[in-house]
């Protein structure tokens, strides 16, 4: 039953594939970063170098999520570990 008062999203839901590439990129910015404002920063900020918000193309396309793959990968440890 709903409730007269129930909130519903205006945004589209994602789909199964789209939710599984959030789910990656945000487990392997954990183990790039390990602190979690670190990572939120990361996935949230427009990144220059990919163009756009980590985040953002990772969900969008399979080649979103390698791109920001291969920015995590490329980090100094020293960013990684102190980000």
């Amino acid at each position: 039953m709903k409730t007269p008062f129930q909130k519903r999203s205006t945004q589209p839901r994602l789909s199964a594939e789209e939710a599984a590439r959030q789910g990656r990129v945000s487990q392997l910015a954990f183990s790039a970063l390990r602190q979690p404002q670190a990572v939120i920063a990361f996935l949230n900020t427009h990144n220059d170098a990919l163009g756009g918000r980590p985040i953002d193309l990772a969900v969008a396309s399979a080649a979103g999520l390698l791109s920001v793959e291969q920015a995590l990968a490329a980090l100094p440890p020293s960013e990684a570990k102190t980000a």
